[in-house]
């Protein structure tokens, strides 16, 4: 599966491909596969690829305020595992906009993949131990610290991607040797279930499956994205450079309306918490110990400039992509 994404992903600067990012959940209104803009009593139906995690709460909080549909904007909302299935989605024109995590970003773009961000995505806490990703571990585990893995297998939902390059930071900065870490690719609610079993000994993992986790008795050793900066961009909105010139103003639309979207999520926290609890399966009372990203209105150009330094260092890419190009 691995294979065939980045296939399609380098593919995709060519010929059209078809996105084959696992769907396990959707609010998709039955439309045909977007390409350009549908509308209905004034209404256009967008179509978004998301990963049903906590870091895209905006979108649906978003929609439940109205601010979209204040715009003319019907959100189509369809989950895949993570970022480097969207991208290609993006690309063919399955997904009108997509969510992804910087480094699938920079990746595309180092490849030439005609992808654009719009918007930005979402952001660490800034708080070391207390962000909502993190580098975890079952109970009992006699891992302590970031060093540890080394030579360990770490559990992450996309290879080659912003797992990996946190993961490495972080052993890097405790001391150890980030060559020695094997990765295995799973999704992330799969990941409290291969601790608990000894398929992995620790997991790149991030709310709400890091919180299923911990209420197992699990505990963070490393935190992973805050190690590579305090307040890295973690992913951001974007839409491939032919949507974006064929349709500006749906693009300027989109923007205004998540802006608006992640401002209101970053000042109600109760309401993202409810939110949560219609597009994730984790139950309602652990939702409440969630830690919570923060939902910046910009992305931190600095924090995106560090991956794209690691993405060149541990091989994710030759050279590193344009980032005013890709950027929005």
């Amino acid at each position: 599966m691995r294979r065939l994404l980045i296939g399609l992903v380098t593919g995709a600067m060519c010929v059209a491909a078809t996105a084959c990012g696992s769907s396990d959940s959707s609010d998709s209104s039955g439309t045909d596969s977007a390409g350009s803009d549908k509308a209905s009593g004034g209404t256009a139906t967008v179509e978004v690829g998301v990963i049903p995690i906590i870091d895209v709460a905006p979108l649906y909080l978003g929609q439940k305020k109205g601010f979209y549909s204040d715009r003319g904007i019907k959100l189509s909302l369809t989950s895949a595992q993570g970022g480097a299935a969207i991208v290609p989605g993006v690309v063919s024109g399955q997904f009108d906009f997509g969510f992804s995590n910087t480094t699938s970003l920079l990746v595309a773009g180092s490849k030439n993949v005609p992808v654009k961000a719009v918007v930005n995505g979402v952001a660490s806490t800034g708080e070391e131990g207390a962000d909502f990703a993190a580098l975890a571990v079952k109970k009992g585990s006699p891992l302590k610290s970031a060093k540890d893995v080394e030579g360990k297998k770490v559990a992450a939902n996309t290879l080659n991607n912003i797992c990996d390059t946190s993961t490495r930071e972080s052993v890097r900065k405790d001391g150890g040797d980030p060559s020695e870490v094997e990765f295995v690719e799973m999704p992330f609610d799969q990941m409290g279930a291969a601790l608990e079993g000894g398929r992995v000994d620790a997991a790149c993992v991030v709310e709400p499956a890091l919180a299923g986790i911990k209420a197992k008795g699990g505990t963070s050793i490393a935190s992973l994205f805050f190690d590579v900066s305090p307040d890295l961009t973690v992913a951001m909105y974007f839409t491939s450079q032919q949507y974006a010139r064929q349709n500006p103003e749906m693009v300027k639309k989109f923007q205004e309306a998540t802006a608006a979207s992640l401002k209101y999520a970053d000042s109600h926290p109760d309401e993202v918490r409810e939110i949560i609890t219609t597009y994730t399966k984790i139950p309602a009372p652990l939702v409440k110990t969630l830690t919570l990203p923060r939902w910046p209105a910009e992305p931190d150009r600095a924090s995106i400039e560090r991956l794209s330094e690691l993405g060149v260092q541990d091989g994710l890419f030759e050279k590193a992509p344009d980032l005013d190009k890709l950027l929005p």
